[in-house]
């Protein structure tokens, strides 16, 4: 698959901080102008994913959208879902 790299840093900083890594699943859904990497964790998990002011969620983001775009590849957009 085409966007293994991106999936598998945002499963594994996700898996790093969750109580419960077991549950964090990633999922690439393909869109017309980007891909969406939707991130589903635990429900009590979601405030460790996003972090204060989300910083932890824009954090991840920001590192995902300089893999994508080194690798000249399209945007890619993450939706965190509990």
């Amino acid at each position: 698959m085409e966007y293994d790299a991106e999936k598998e840093l945002v499963s594994y900083i996700a898996r790093s901080l969750a109580d419960e890594p077991d549950k964090v699943n990633v999922t690439l859904v393909e869109g017309e102008e980007s891909m969406v990497l939707e991130l589903r964790v635990a429900e009590n998990d979601i405030g460790k994913i996003i972090g204060r002011q989300g910083r932890n969620a824009n954090a991840i983001r920001v590192l995902l959208n300089a893999v994508s775009l080194s690798n000249k590849k399209q945007r890619v957009v993450l939706e965190i879902i509990g």
